[in-house]
C-alpha cells in the first residue's frame, strides 16, 4: 500500500535550488556534458538530475522552495512512472531489463531516498514540464547506476525515450498531482479525527459545568461548557467527511491521453494497463476519465478539493476565534477557560500570556483562503486543450493541505489537550445572569420573567432569591428547574407545566411597583 510510505517532509523545509559544487577527482570530473534540443551544458557530476531540470533551475528562481517540500508529490511521481514501465513491458514497448531498473529506482524514491534530487521550484511555467523532466532524469540516471552504468550515459537508459516512454508531462503530471492530493488528505482527514476527538474528550469532561450561552455576543440562555466543546467537535467530524467526499474525485485520471488527450505515440492498450498498474501500487482504485480531451483540459476538481479545504480552515478558524473569546483576560475578560499557556507573551509585560496556538491557526486559515482564490484564477485561466497554471495549483493545494495538518495536531497537542474550565467563575456568571429567567417562564409567565429580570439586574440578586422572595416558586421547584440538567435542554420537560395564575403575576407586579414606590418617596 502506499499509504504506508514514510513521510519525508522534516528534511525538505524550505531550501534553496542552487546547484551544488563538487570536488573533482582523478576518477570523476566536477560536471559531464549533457545535450538537449537547445545545445549542450555541463552539469554536476554527481547530481541525478540533468540538463532540463538545470535550465530550470536557472528559469525559476522564484520561490526558493523545490518540488521536494511536498514528498507526497516526489514519492507520486515515482509511483507514476513505476506504473508506467510495468505497463509498458505489458505491451510490449519497453526492455524488460530497462523497466526492471526503473521499478527499483521508483522504489527506492518511493522510500525516501534522493528526495533532495528534486531542485525544480514549485514555482515554474511550462504547465509542469519541469517537474516531469526533473523526474525523468533522477530515475534515469539512478536506473543506469543499477544496471552498472555511470549517470548521464543515456545510450543505455534515456530520461525521456525510455522513463517516459507512452507518456506526456500532460498526462503524468496531473496524475501524480491527484494521487500526491490524495496521499495528503488522507493525513489530514485523520488528524482532523484525531482533533474531533480531542475536543469530544472536553465535552464529556466538561458535561455538568453551566455556563451563560451567548448571540450576538450578548448574554443569552444557559448551556453547559461541554454542549460548546462537543458542537465543536461534530463540525469538525462533518468537515471530515466532507474532504472524504473530495477524495473519489482526484481518483479519476487521464493516464493515456498524452499530450491534449488523443493519446498519440501511446498504443491503445497502455492507458487501461498503467490504470490497473498504478491502482496495484497506489491501493488507489485509479478510473480513466471519460473523455481524455475533456480530462486534460479541465482543472475542476482542484477548485473542490480547495473549497472543501477552506470550508474546514475557516470553520476551524471560528473554533480558534472561540477559543480566544473564552479564554480572554483572564481578569477582565471572559476567563471561563483557561489555554495551556506556551510561551512568554510580551516583552514589555511581565506574566502577559497569549493564545499563540489558535492565533496561528487562525493565520493558516487565512492563508488557505487566499491560496483558494488562487486556484480559482489559475483554473480559470487555463486555455484550449491545457491548463498551464497547474504547478500553482499543487503548490497552493499540497501548502494548504499541509499546513492545515500541521495546525491541526499543534491545535491538539498544545492547546485543546491542556483546556481547563474556570468554574468558580463560570458558577458565578449563571447564577447572577438573567439569561436563566427564560427557564422560568413556562411557569411564572413571560410578564412576570420580564420584571423579576429586570429586578435581578437593577440590585444584582440571584433570579433563584428573587422568584422564591416573589412566592411564585418554591425553593425546591425553581432549584429543579434551573437544574443543569433543565437548563442546558438535556432534561427534556415531558409533563404538564404548571404555569403561575394570573392572580399571582399581578400580585407580584403590584409588590414590585409599591417597593419602587416607597424608594422614590423616600
Amino acid at each position: 500500500m502506499l499509504g504506508a510510505t514514510p513521510s519525508k517532509e522534516a528534511h525538505v523545509a524550505e531550501e534553496t535550488t542552487a546547484i551544488p559544487s563538487v570536488t573533482p577527482t582523478a576518477d570523476r570530473p566536477a560536471t559531464r556534458r549533457e545535450t538537449d534540443s537547445l545545445g549542450s551544458r555541463d552539469v554536476p557530476s554527481d547530481a541525478y538530475w540533468g540538463i532540463h531540470t538545470l535550465r530550470a533551475i536557472e528559469n525559476f528562481p522564484i520561490a526558493n522552495r523545490p518540488i521536494s517540500v511536498y514528498s507526497d508529490l516526489v514519492i507520486a511521481l515515482a509511483v507514476v512512472k513505476q506504473a508506467a514501465a510495468r505497463a509498458n513491458v505489458e505491451i510490449g514497448v519497453l526492455d524488460p531489463r530497462k523497466a526492471h531498473a526503473i521499478e527499483a529506482s521508483c522504489e527506492e524514491i518511493r522510500g525516501g531516498a534522493l528526495h533532495d534530487e528534486f531542485r525544480v521550484g514549485v514555482m515554474q511555467g511550462g504547465a509542469g514540464t519541469s517537474t516531469n523532466m526533473n523526474s525523468n532524469e533522477v530515475i534515469a540516471n539512478r536506473a543506469l547506476e543499477i544496471l552498472g552504468h555511470e549517470r548521464g550515459q543515456y545510450e543505455f537508459l534515456h530520461p525521456i525515450d525510455d522513463v517516459n516512454r507512452s507518456q506526456s508531462t500532460n498526462d503524468t503530471y496531473p496524475t501524480a498531482i491527484k494521487l500526491a492530493m490524495s496521499l495528503a488528505l488522507a493525513r489530514l482527514v485523520d488528524e482532523l479525527g484525531r482533533l474531533a476527538d480531542a475536543f469530544g474528550v472536553k465535552g464529556l469532561e466538561f458535561r455538568d459545568v453551566l455556563k451563560v450561552g451567548r448571540t450576538q455576543l450578548q448574554d443569552a440562555v444557559p448551556m453547559t461548557l461541554g454542549q460548546e466543546f462537543t458542537g465543536f467537535a461534530h463540525t469538525l467530524g462533518e468537515d471530515q467527511q466532507r474532504l472524504r467526499d473530495t477524495l473519489p474525485l482526484l481518483a479519476e485520471i487521464n493516464l493515456g491521453a498524452t499530450a491534449i488527450g488523443t493519446g498519440i505515440t501511446a498504443d491503445p492498450k497502455y492507458a487501461e494497463a498503467v490504470r490497473r498498474h498504478l491502482s496495484d501500487l497506489s491501493g488507489i482504485e485509479m478510473v480513466t476519465a471519460p473523455d481524455l480531451i475533456e480530462a486534460t483540459s479541465d482543472a475542476g476538481v482542484y477548485m473542490t478539493v480547495s473549497g472543501a479545504l477552506k470550508r474546514s480552515a475557516i470553520k476551524l478558524s471560528k473554533i480558534c476565534n472561540d477559543l480566544r473569546l473564552l479564554s480572554s483576560g483572564p481578569q477582565a475578560g471572559f476567563g471561563e477557560i483557561t489555554l495551556p499557556p506556551r510561551q512568554a507573551g510580551s516583552s514589555i509585560m511581565p506574566g502577559k500570556v497569549n493564545p499563540v496556538i489558535p492565533e496561528v491557526v487562525n493565520q493558516v486559515a487565512f492563508a488557505i483562503a487566499g491560496a483558494d482564490v488562487t486556484v480559482t484564477m489559475a483554473a480559470e485561466a487555463g486555455q484550449l486543450q491545457l491548463n498551464a497554471f497547474e504547478p500553482v495549483i499543487a503548490n497552493s493545494v499540497l501548502q494548504s493541505i499541509q499546513w492545515l495538518t500541521r495546525s491541526c495536531e499543534t491545535l491538539r497537542v498544545n492547546c485543546v489537550d491542556g483546556i481547563q474550565a474556570n468554574t468558580a467563575r463560570l458558577a458565578q456568571q449563571v447564577e447572577t445572569n438573567i439569561g436563566v429567567v427564560t427557564a422560568l417562564t413556562p411557569y411564572i409567565g413571560y410578564a412576570a420573567a420580564a420584571s423579576i429580570a429586570h429586578t435581578a439586574l437593577a440590585t444584582e440578586t440571584s433570579i433563584a432569591t428573587l422568584v422564591v422572595a416573589a412566592g411564585l416558586m418554591s425553593e425546591e421547584q425553581v432549584e429543579h428547574v434551573l437544574s443543569p440538567a433543565r437548563l442546558s435542554g438535556l432534561e427534556a420537560i415531558t409533563s404538564s407545566i404548571p404555569v403561575v395564575t394570573a392572580e399571582q403575576i399581578t400580585a407580584h407586579l403590584a409588590s414590585l411597583d409599591a417597593a419602587h414606590a416607597d424608594e422614590t418617596t423616600g
